[in-house]
């Protein structure tokens, strides 16, 4: 396994260590996810760095939260929340290097005097697997295809759960986006899309604080396509299948 240390980014290290997610430092998606990152860090979310000891390269990445604070569509306050983690490129993979950025999740948790770690995963590629959690003793404990609730418990307390999400999506009639600016490919999209979306009838909403996301239309919150209550697409596409959706979802005025 490659040496690796751990960088804890904060309000002054945060220009030498981005929160990035293979996007450029100067990329203005990147610069959005900073600013965000910067007003997270006073709820007392965290965000580590997996950087190659030789040669300095970010090959992993982890982001968490106090449950009351989750950006996700759950219920887990009393728990910390993972957000996001990745390793990259695959050759890392598989060596232990996923459950390190966990185990610095479950140290910070017990040291706030949590009752756990919770996680939502996804089957499809743009989230982690179960699998990862499942080897470092967590337990799924809800279900909503393709997402898992899962969590690793310190002592017996109440399960994290997922929140009345299809109600809340039932509440969208019409093109919506509704989005938030923790993902900096959504920010970046948001940004480049800005005169195709004012050729639409679309209503655009940014979600602004952690109870707005624990409400959303969707588990992942990240950016939801809605049309008439429906979830066309619940995570980041491109500009191509943007279009191809609206031209097979929505009839032509």
């Amino acid at each position: 396994m490659v040496e690796v240390e751990v960088i804890e980014v904060n309000k002054d290290n945060i220009d030498t260590y981005p929160p990035r997610c293979f996007l450029k430092k100067d990329n203005p998606g990147q610069i959005q996810k900073n600013e965000w990152v910067l007003d997270r860090l006073k709820e007392g979310m965290r965000v580590k760095l997996l950087l190659t000891k030789t040669d300095k390269k970010l090959i992993g990445y982890i982001e968490y939260t106090p449950g009351e604070f989750a950006w996700r569509a759950v219920n887990a306050k009393e728990y910390m929340f993972i957000h996001c983690i990745w390793i990259s490129p695959k050759k890392h993979r598989e060596v232990g290097l996923g459950s390190l950025l966990i185990n610095e999740s479950i140290n910070d948790a017990e040291k706030a005097g949590l009752s756990g770690v919770a996680v939502v995963t996804s089957s499809d590629a743009f989230m982690a697997d179960k699998q990862l959690f499942l080897k470092n003793d967590f337990t799924v404990v809800e279900e909503s295809a393709p997402y898992s609730l899962l969590v690793k418990q310190f002592e017996k307390k109440q399960n994290p759960s997922f929140t009345d999400w299809k109600n809340q999506l039932k509440k969208y009639q019409g093109l919506h986006i509704v989005y938030t600016r923790q993902c900096p490919w959504v920010d970046r999209f948001m940004d480049e899309m800005k005169k195709r979306f004012s050729e639409l009838e679309v209503t655009i909403t940014e979600l602004k604080t952690a109870d707005e996301a624990q409400h959303a239309p969707s588990i992942y919150t990240s950016f939801n396509l809605i049309y008439n209550g429906r979830l066309l697409s619940d995570h980041y596409i491109s500009e191509r299948r943007f279009e191809n959706i609206i031209k097979k979802e929505i009839p032509p005025k």
